[in-house]
């Protein structure tokens, strides 16, 4: 089964709607699917990762341990410089605890460079052999002057309707 990779774009923020504070989740009932979705958010050094996870009911199969998820992210440059993202890393944990270190440069084949007040935000997938998991990295940036920095992207759980999920 293949998890889809689409584009990303990238736009202008000058008259966006307030957002929550910063490095909290937001909880909404989506209108499509009837359920509550979280988003996760995070800013680092005057950049903002904010990543939605969805549950792919279509491409997953839960009788042969197949479970599909995809993750939009958004990275809003709220800093007075202008950065480029050059690489990524993730991990990526299944509900057993076994983890996936993942390496790469760019994000859906772009290193987008982003101007202050301007947005990237693009849709990638992940595959797990369990109903639930999480994923954590960080981007490597560097700003138009080539000083490099890391920007850490918020933990995010993937959880399916297939998991027998616990509150704690």
């Amino acid at each position: 089964m293949t998890v889809f990779f689409a584009a990303g774009s990238i736009f202008a923020e000058k008259n966006r709607a307030k957002r929550e504070p910063n490095n909290k989740r937001q909880m909404g009932l989506s209108p499509d699917q009837g359920i509550f979705r979280i988003m996760y958010e995070l800013e680092t050094n005057g950049i903002l990762i904010s990543v939605e996870p969805d549950y792919l009911d279509d491409q997953s199969e839960p009788n042969e341990r197949h479970f599909v998820w995809a993750y939009t992210v958004r990275i809003d440059n709220r800093s007075s410089e202008t950065v480029q993202l050059t690489a990524r890393h993730w991990r990526i944990t299944n509900g057993e605890g076994k983890t996936e270190i993942v390496h790469g440069e760019g994000v859906v084949g772009e290193k987008p460079v982003l101007h202050p007040g301007e947005a990237f935000e693009y849709t990638s997938g992940a595959p797990l052999n369990t109903p639930t998991g999480f994923m954590s990295g960080s981007y490597e940036m560097k700003t138009a002057r080539g000083k490099a920095f890391e920007v850490t992207i918020p933990a995010f759980s993937l959880d399916s309707p297939h998991a027998n999920l616990r509150v704690h």
